[in-house]
């Protein structure tokens, strides 16, 4: 795993510098002009190198149900998709292998993915998870998705009071799952980490917070859930607390330096306080929370306030793609419509740190990954500024975040072992993972949802719709 790229093109404050970069046993070494050539020699001529980005948040086996599902807001999208995904561990498998390759393919090195379990094959689910992660080489990032309240109980009650059926997993039984997951996959070593990772306030009891605390305090391990990402959840959140999500899971001690949140759509000031004194960090899903009407994140709003930012997909249901650069794209420039004054807009460099450092910062790596810097590890993406869609040659940057890029990632490496070769990835034969993923789908529109129509009616009622 030694190479040195050789007369790249490199970001340094508001420019640019052509200069050569050396990695020896997967870390970067050096980064100057005229150096001796180690290990592979790499032609960086007419070609951009940044740190990988994070796909911050996603749920890999959501690729299953991309495309079918009808416009829906989230609490009734949800009700859909577990309708018509039943799982099985050969399907996570190709989930995640397609779901490793488009973030690669779109600039990110790195993965988070909010993994949904089968019932009955929790550990299975995540050992499929963590060896197809494995094969591809992405830096993965694995947080079980749990909860331990019925799915009903995610829609506000109003004036009513509902029916709630209990869930199928006792807590302990679930907070087990996870603890034995930690110990036989958290390998940060190895590529690999396992996050705690409740669902959000809608499905989980204050109890499996606490579980999940007490686990990220033992093993010293990150954290991640969903918050506050529709108007319902709100809603529900004054219900079940009295106040907002916010500072609920502040006063129960789930907010810290290593915590990640997902959406955070419907924060008030103060809550936006509460995660700046917290150091969270906010992982924005945009193309989600636009598919899904869920809303827009005041994403400006948290960076002047000190907030740490990043990006993710989100699910390939939800998005209906793992394209980061889409992602970060459509991230940036959305907030153009919600910040009056354009000197606060997000520029094409900040997204981009956004994107690697931002992402670093949330997972607590931030001293190993997310930069160009002698020292740390080598996650690196090159990208071909020959490609039609990063031309004429104005700004890189400009171009990668501002533009339509299509198959621009050159090569990349993660931790020092290359990835991608002249576009392609060299660790899995992609021809035969399309293939697998062809013949195990087929051409459909799904039929009406029994849970939808079941829950529609007070959904509506509950949000002012009829």
């Amino acid at each position: 795993m030694e190479f040195t790229i050789k007369n790249t093109l490199i970001s340094v404050a508001d420019s640019y510098v052509t200069t050569d970069v050396q990695v020896v046993d997967g870390k970067i070494t050096a980064i100057t002009p005229n150096l001796e050539i180690i290990g592979t020699e790499i032609n960086g001529e007419n070609k951009l190198l940044l740190p990988g980005f994070f796909n911050a948040h996603t749920h890999s086996s959501e690729m299953w149900q991309r495309g079918v599902i009808p416009p829906l807001p989230l609490e009734l999208w949800l009700a859909h998709l577990y309708d018509f995904t039943p799982l099985n561990t050969e399907q996570v498998y190709l989930s995640a292998l397609g779901t490793a390759v488009e973030t690669l393919l779109s600039g990110g090195t790195s993965v988070v993915d909010h993994l949904v379990l089968i019932p009955g094959q929790e550990l299975e689910t995540i050992a499929t998870a963590v060896r197809a992660y494995q094969e591809v080489g992405i830096r993965a990032f694995i947080a079980p998705l749990i909860q331990d309240e019925s799915l009903n109980m995610g829609i506000p009650n109003g004036e009513s009071q509902a029916n709630h059926e209990p869930y199928f997993r006792s807590l302990g039984e679930t907070l087990a799952i996870i603890e034995t997951a930690v110990k036989q996959f958290h390998q940060p070593e190895a590529g690999i980490s396992i996050l705690v990772a409740p669902t959000g306030i809608q499905l989980c009891s204050d109890d499996l917070f606490n579980g999940c605390i007490s686990l990220s305090n033992k093993y010293d391990i990150c954290r991640h859930t969903h918050l506050l990402e529709t108007k319902a959840q709100e809603k529900l959140a004054e219900e079940k607390y009295g106040c907002s999500a916010v500072q609920h899971l502040q006063e129960i001690g789930f907010l810290n330096s290593c915590t990640t949140l997902a959406h955070c759509v419907w924060l008030k000031e103060s809550d936006i306080n509460i995660l700046a004194q917290t150091q969270s960090t906010v992982v924005h899903n945009p193309l989600s929370n636009l598919r899904l009407g869920s809303g827009i994140a005041p994403i400006i709003k948290y960076i002047q306030a000190g907030v740490n930012v990043t990006f993710g997909c989100d699910g390939a249901s939800s998005n209906d793609s793992q394209d980061l650069l889409e992602a970060i794209k459509i991230g940036s420039i959305l907030h153009n419509l919600t910040e009056p004054d354009y000197q606060y807009w997000i520029t094409p460099r900040q997204s981009v740190e956004m994107a690697s450092l931002g992402g670093a910062k949330g997972l607590n790596v931030e001293d190993e990954l997310g930069s160009l810097t002698v020292g740390k590890k080598a996650d690196l993406v090159l990208y071909d500024l020959n490609n039609l869609s990063l031309l004429p040659r104005t700004d890189p940057i400009g171009l990668l975040v501002l533009g339509r890029p299509v198959n621009v990632v050159n090569s990349a490496w993660v931790n020092g072992k290359q990835i991608i070769s002249n576009g392609e990835i060299t660790t899995i034969n992609i021809d035969e993972l399309r293939q697998e993923i062809f013949n195990r789908s087929h051409w459909e529109t799904q039929p009406k949802s029994a849970n939808v129509d079941k829950l529609a009616p007070r959904y509506r009622q509950v949000m002012g719709l009829d």
